[in-house]
């Protein structure tokens, strides 16, 4: 099983965009896909007909389990299916927005969902973690259980001077792993009519040259169409430039998850 989270400390990058996109591209080609919602928004879950201000089985239980004398990290009791074939979700509850203040005294709850998901290790080929954009105990296990990170960021420079930020994050939270996961910046949003989104392509290319992705995901009504239904936008027009450039992508990490197996 592979974990991948997408994460920014910026809000409105398409994190929760990309996570529907590339599990409705996964899922259609045959992979068993799990998705979880660690964002107290809940825009993910709700995505898929989910409320998370009502909802009693969610991520929130699972941290409210580890937080007991007798610890429990079996998400399955959580786990709900959608209505599309091998893509399940691990939907949230708005109370998640508390745990900072819950939990802070605690040990061990930035592992939480590493040690949930190891306990579904062998039923899921692929994990996609949508995070928060705020730095705190959700996105700490959301980077912690990660064997790859997809960092979205839109083609503004307000944007970019949060990614700064995000990197930061990264770098300090990666210093713990034994062995740092990668990550790729990914552009999104991105209308190559305007200057701007030129410029800062330019600019992310300059500055991180390693690990910018060397496209970008274009501006695409096809997204905002398949979200006002709740559908993937893989499934709901495979055909749509954005899919097309979210394929891609996904060809790269899978490419370059089996570089890595080839070398161990």
């Amino acid at each position: 099983m592979k974990i991948w989270s997408v994460s920014n400390q910026k809000g409105g990058v398409g994190k929760t965009t990309s996570v529907i996109t590339m599990g409705g591209l996964l899922s259609s080609w045959g992979y068993r896909t799990l998705l979880v919602d660690l964002d107290p928004h809940g825009s993910l879950s709700s995505y898929f007909k989910h409320n998370p201000d009502n909802i009693d089985a969610s991520v929130y239980n699972l941290f409210h389990n580890a937080s007991c004398k007798v610890k429990s990290y079996d998400p399955r009791p959580y786990i709900s299916e959608t209505e599309f074939p091998e893509l399940f979700i691990l939907p949230a509850s708005t109370a998640i927005a508390t745990l900072d203040r819950q939990v802070a005294s605690l040990g061990g709850m930035g592992l939480v969902i590493s040690h949930a998901l190891e306990e579904v290790a062998d039923e899921y080929d692929y994990v996609i973690i949508d995070s928060p954009p705020m730095l705190g105990v959700l996105m700490i296990n959301a980077l912690a259980s990660c064997e790859y990170l997809v960092v979205p960021v839109v083609t503004e420079f307000l944007a970019l001077q949060g990614l700064d930020r995000m990197i930061r994050t990264i770098q300090m939270v990666f210093k713990s792993r034994a062995v740092p996961p990668g990550y790729k910046i990914l552009p999104t949003m991105v209308d190559k009519r305007t200057k701007t989104a030129i410029k800062c392509l330019d600019v992310l290319r300059k500055k991180y040259p390693k690990n910018v992705w060397d496209s970008f995901v274009p501006v695409d009504t096809k997204l905002r169409e398949a979200s006002s239904i709740g559908v993937p936008a893989s499934i709901y027009d495979p055909t749509s430039r954005a899919v097309a450039q979210y394929s891609n992508l996904l060809d790269t990490l899978l490419e370059e998850g089996k570089q890595k197996a080839n070398f161990k």
